[in-house]
């Protein structure tokens, strides 16, 4: 096994047969006395493959783990599907809606929706998530902040719902005022829930705000900004 030795004087780099280890000669280009290393003391870099698996310690267990990417891309098969669900559940509820079945039962509404939220919330945070994040949610993990997330914006509609109720007027400035404080919340919810930059939050909530809105009307709850009409004593 040859020994890599590096002149002091010259720095000049060669190796030598292993038989000169732990003697000293002249450098061969400026005769600087060298001082070859033993076997022992010699400096043994290892080579990339011992490291594949994470390498291992003296007990022969692993001592780090090297972390993989997960890589998932949507294939056109995937949006197919998800284009099918979305045209099925839309025309469950506008079926739904025509047999005034939503009409006047909160808890009807809020359950419809909560069903929609939570797959919305998983396949838009693929759509939107950074793809250069190591390790994207997934799995279980995926699971319980996609439920998280779709509770959060069921009490943010919820809110939205009440503050227009109470609130909007036909005047263009009170939905000034309530819509900036409700997209706030929302992308916090998603900045929370599913680790999505705020901004990017925002945009999640937002793709969540117009499935809402969408099936709000096909339930024959009519669109969020017609008011109703005030009634007078005649």
């Amino acid at each position: 096994m040859a020994i890599f030795v590096v002149c002091p004087g010259c720095r000049t780099r060669f190796t030598v047969s292993d038989q000169f280890a732990g003697r000293s000669g002249p450098c061969p280009k400026c005769k600087t006395t060298i001082q070859i290393p033993k076997l022992n003391e010699q400096v043994v870099i290892a080579e990339p493959e011992q490291f594949a698996d994470g390498g291992r310690g003296i007990s022969g267990q692993l001592t780090t783990k090297p972390l993989a990417r997960v890589e998932t891309t949507f294939k056109p098969v995937h949006i197919l599907i998800v284009a099918g669900v979305g045209i099925v559940i839309f025309l469950v509820t506008l079926v739904l809606g025509r047999l005034d079945i939503f009409h006047q039962r909160l808890w009807l509404q809020a359950i419809g929706l909560a069903i929609v939220a939570v797959p919305a919330a998983a396949i838009s945070y693929e759509f939107l998530r950074h793809q250069e994040d190591l390790q994207p949610l997934r799995g279980r993990n995926l699971i319980i902040r996609s439920v998280a997330c779709g509770i959060g914006y069921l009490v943010v509609w919820a809110g939205l719902n009440w503050l227009v109720n109470s609130f909007v007027t036909e005047e263009l400035w009170t939905w000034a005022i309530v819509l900036p404080p409700v997209f706030v919340a929302g992308g916090f919810v998603a900045y929370a829930a599913m680790e999505l930059d705020y901004s990017v939050g925002i945009l999640h909530f937002t793709f969540f705000s117009l499935i809402a809105l969408v099936l709000r009307w096909a339930a024959g709850l009519g669109w969020i900004w017609n008011l109703p009409q005030p009634t007078y004593p005649t």
